[in-house]
């Protein structure tokens, strides 16, 4: 929630927004909102330890996921707002829908955590394609760099936490430092976006 905060807050002025994102109203406090819902949402599940609370946990993942997929695409195909939101919605629809499916998932325990990692690793993949294409806008990349720093250690820590340094006992929980690299790797992705500029 408080990344979420530090987004908005960063993106109240519009000379800090670089080129591109000042070109599409609503979007800086869009990816704000769903930084923010990320808080909750978690909340939710782990104090409530229910299917609902659980629900509400991945729907936030689903956002969050999708909306750095089609934020990116969007930008690859040269589409505005009107595009993005309909490729936001399809994709959170999708990965909902690949989450009812309750599968056994290898590493990521379930499908729809590995819905989840697909869009991140989708985005990814486009984000560095536009970096690549030189077409006449640029990104500053360490953002980028550092924002999937921070997700690769959250899951590598996610991971540990759930086998050899599960300590219920300890004030130290490795999930709780996956929940604040995420928090790290949004408000870093927000930054990413902030820096495009165009050139001519």
């Amino acid at each position: 929630m408080v990344a979420g905060l530090a987004i908005a807050w960063y993106a109240g002025r519009r000379d800090r927004l670089g080129d591109v994102l000042p070109r599409l109203p609503g979007l800086p406090t869009a990816y704000a909102v769903v930084t923010v819902l990320l808080g909750p949402a978690s909340a939710a599940m782990h104090a409530t330890q229910s299917e609902f609370g659980g629900g509400l946990d991945l729907l936030s993942m689903y956002l969050i996921a999708s909306f750095a997929a089609a934020y990116a695409l969007m930008r690859l195909v040269r589409q505005g707002s009107v595009f993005f939101f309909q490729v936001f919605l399809l994709l959170v629809a999708a990965c909902e829908l690949v989450g009812t499916l309750g599968a056994s998932v290898p590493v990521v325990h379930q499908s729809g955590n590995l819905a989840f990692g697909l869009l991140l690793v989708t985005a990814i993949v486009i984000e560095v394609a536009l970096w690549r294409r030189h077409d006449g806008t640029r990104t500053e990349l360490r953002w980028g760099g550092g924002a999937v720093a921070a997700m690769v250690v959250a899951f590598v820590i996610w991971n540990l936490a759930q086998g050899p340094w599960c300590d219920p006992t300890s004030w130290l929980q490795g999930h709780a430092a996956w929940h604040l690299l995420d928090a790290v790797a949004a408000y870093l992705l927000f930054r990413l976006y902030a820096s495009e500029l165009a050139h001519p």
